[in-house]
């Protein structure tokens, strides 16, 4: 009678191992195969949030087919304690495994809400884009000039604990125009004393935090175009009339603000340094702007006769060579140019009515060049 006992004992243990087995195969599988999601969701995380909260949410949103699995696996993963505050985007059909990596890897917010400040050269733009999970791509909720009153979807949403802050500058704008709107804008603390050097800051989109310094995003600014100054000096082509990086600086501040057009920038770039070699006058209009300006405001029209003619340190019609700083913040683009112009014999280019210029080796195309765009003009003002 034990055996028979002892036996079906036996029998009911391998029973329960090839269960636990199989258990433990499912889960494995359930885990690491494909989710039930059928569109990608928007997941926010609250700071002090759990994972038992977390996996109720997913199981309840349709992202995990099993919340106690989930969490099983996250332990088993010692991941439990990593979770990570913030807006996370989850992809449809993405596994349970995937799902804890992306909740507990830390990162930048990659789903939610985001506010873009866009220092330009006019004025600063506060744009509000949200993530639309389905799409992946940010779809524009509010758009208003800084120092307008904010609407009400401004308010809500930079008060959100995973609400994605950053500052875009664009390319020509001057160091004077960064501090005044980094003054300005509310999510930054402290305060900024001095202006930096013209041409100091790399114009391009940086992440901030709430709260972050002002003077800490400004030193990443400079940071961000040292480094660039230095990689294109140390690629720079050869037989150039600039004797260091800060004259580098110089043109490439004058080439970006002479053309919106990446793709004439060496162009442009290789007329003043011909005229550089020839020892002739640079005579560029912007030099002479940021002479009555100094860069403090735009200039908001065309240049009078008499404004050519006035004596100031930047008047590039009066005094040959490099003016004595930048002019604006060139971008990448602007800089890699006036270290790599292309070959050309050009010294002249005008406006051609299209966006870009005509180009020039002498004076009398150059003309030709200049009657034709005063044309334009003329035909424009009639209508």
């Amino acid at each position: 009678m034990w055996r028979s006992a002892a036996s079906n004992l036996l029998t009911f243990m391998g029973l329960a191992l090839l269960l636990l087995g199989g258990l433990v195969v499912w889960g494995k599988s359930t885990y690491s195969g494909a989710g039930p999601l059928a569109e990608a969701i928007c997941l926010r995380i609250d700071r002090g949030s759990n994972m038992r909260v977390l996996s109720q949410s997913l199981e309840g949103r349709g992202a995990v087919s099993n919340a106690a699995l989930f969490r099983i696996g996250v332990e088993y993963q010692d991941r439990t304690e990593q979770l990570k505050a913030g807006s996370f985007l989850i992809p449809k059909s993405v596994s349970m495994a995937q799902i804890a990596d992306i909740i507990t890897r830390g990162g930048a917010n990659t789903c939610g809400t985001e506010i873009v400040y866009r220092i330009g050269i006019n004025k600063t733009m506060v744009q509000i884009r949200e993530l639309d999970p389905a799409t992946e791509t940010l779809v524009e909720r509010a758009n208003f000039q800084q120092g307008e009153d904010a609407p009400e979807v401004f308010t809500d949403v930079n008060a959100r604990s995973g609400t994605r802050h950053r500052i875009a500058l664009a390319e020509g704008v001057t160091s004077w125009q960064v501090v005044q709107s980094l003054s300005e804008i509310e999510t930054l603390a402290g305060d900024l004393v001095d202006i930096p050097e013209e041409g100091s800051i790399a114009p391009d989109s940086y992440e901030v935090r709430q709260g972050e310094g002002r003077q800490s995003v400004l030193n990443r600014m400079m940071a961000a175009q040292e480094a660039i100054l230095i990689e294109a000096w140390e690629t720079r082509a050869e037989d150039l009339p600039l004797t260091a990086p800060q004259e580098a600086l110089i043109l490439a501040s004058i080439i970006e603000k002479e053309t919106a057009l990446a793709a004439e920038r060496d162009q442009v770039a290789s007329v003043f340094v011909n005229r550089l070699k020839r020892g002739i006058a640079l005579q560029t209009d912007p030099t002479v702007i940021y002479g009555l300006t100094e860069g403090k405001a735009a200039l908001g029209r065309g240049l009078r006769r008499s404004e050519l003619k006035k004596d100031t340190p930047w008047n590039t019609y009066l005094y040959r060579g490099l003016p004595p700083t930048p002019i604006a913040n060139p971008g990448r683009d602007s800089i890699r140019a006036a270290l790599n112009p292309a070959d050309t014999k050009f010294l002249y280019f005008v406006a051609d009515g299209q966006g870009g210029h005509a180009f020039a080796t002498n004076l009398k195309d150059h003309n030709k060049n200049v009657a034709k765009w005063r044309a334009i003009e003329a035909e424009r003002k009639k209508n």
